[in-house]
């Protein structure tokens, strides 16, 4: 039996934050069910390696936590995936018992080196370090990392940045084709944001919209994506995990995926740590 200390949580919208009681599982195959007690506003929260290390790169055990927005009485199930290559974690949804879902995740990119990752725009600044999906739920996790966009983040001093200001920076170069700044900042609407501390680092969250392609004919609102994303800042890069789904969808997966994005953690680096900045020129 190996003993798991359950991470804090932020809670994305409301700003609560919760505390998991500590509980005892074996591995493999093993499910946490956890029960939620409000802690104090000002408390620290955070993952740590050492919480997340018995899971694996990403592990068969999970936890339950109670979604907020639902019932008191319902609970969804989340799993666990640690990147070691670039030193993160978070958590995502795998069931949703109260709607009999039970999502069909696909690894659609596996972690890999900023150097190596597919970028998101013709300059290469922002990239996909990791990615996972599930076609039939219409849902999307990724981790992209690129470094700050001195348009918004003029400033090299973190301390200084506001979460608007962070969203705009990642948003500007988060665009598939060869336009300006400006027109990719209108193809997306920034609905929310705010700041929090953990463990003295800094952590921007934001709430967006954004079209599927910047047409003409894409006005109805049925095109866009609902995102909800976590940005830390490390080596001068931005390192941001992005949830979505269409906007639809949101009443019934937009507390889950707000978890996902509130549970995101960068990691103290292992041996297996790869800085953006090492080897530019490698690509595999």
């Amino acid at each position: 039996m190996a003993t798991l200390l359950s991470p804090n949580l932020l809670i994305f919208r409301n700003h609560t934050r919760t505390m998991v009681n500590q509980k005892k599982c074996g591995l493999p195959e093993k499910i946490i069910s956890c029960s939620c007690v409000p802690s104090r506003p000002n408390s620290k929260i955070g993952f740590y390696r050492r919480d997340l290390i018995l899971f694996g790169f990403s592990s068969s055990a999970a936890l339950i936590f109670p979604p907020s927005g639902y019932g008191t009485e319902e609970e969804f199930k989340m799993a666990s995936v640690v990147d070691d290559i670039n030193a993160y974690s978070y958590l995502y949804p795998l069931e949703l018992p109260s709607k009999k879902l039970v999502f069909k995740w696909v690894e659609s990119r596996k972690p890999e080196r900023y150097s190596s990752a597919a970028p998101l725009s013709p300059d290469a600044r922002l990239r996909i370090v990791s990615e996972r999906v599930d076609i039939i739920d219409n849902l999307i996790i990724s981790v992209t990392i690129g470094p700050p966009n001195s348009q918004f983040l003029k400033s090299k001093d973190k301390g200084t940045w506001t979460a608007k200001d962070v969203a705009d920076s990642v948003l500007a170069d988060k665009a598939a084709l060869r336009i300006t700044s400006s027109q990719r900042m209108s193809e997306s609407s920034v609905l929310d944001t705010h700041a929090s501390e953990v463990d003295g680092e800094p952590y921007w969250y934001y709430e967006y919209l954004i079209r599927k392609s910047p047409t003409k004919s894409a006005q109805e609102s049925n095109i866009y994506r609902h995102y909800v994303a976590s940005t830390a800042e490390r080596d001068g890069y931005l390192y941001s995990l992005n949830v979505s789904t269409i906007s639809k969808q949101w009443k019934v997966m937009g507390p889950l995926l707000e978890k996902a994005a509130s549970s995101f953690r960068l990691l103290p680096p292992t041996e297996d740590y790869v800085p953006p900045y090492k080897d530019p020129w490698r690509f595999w």
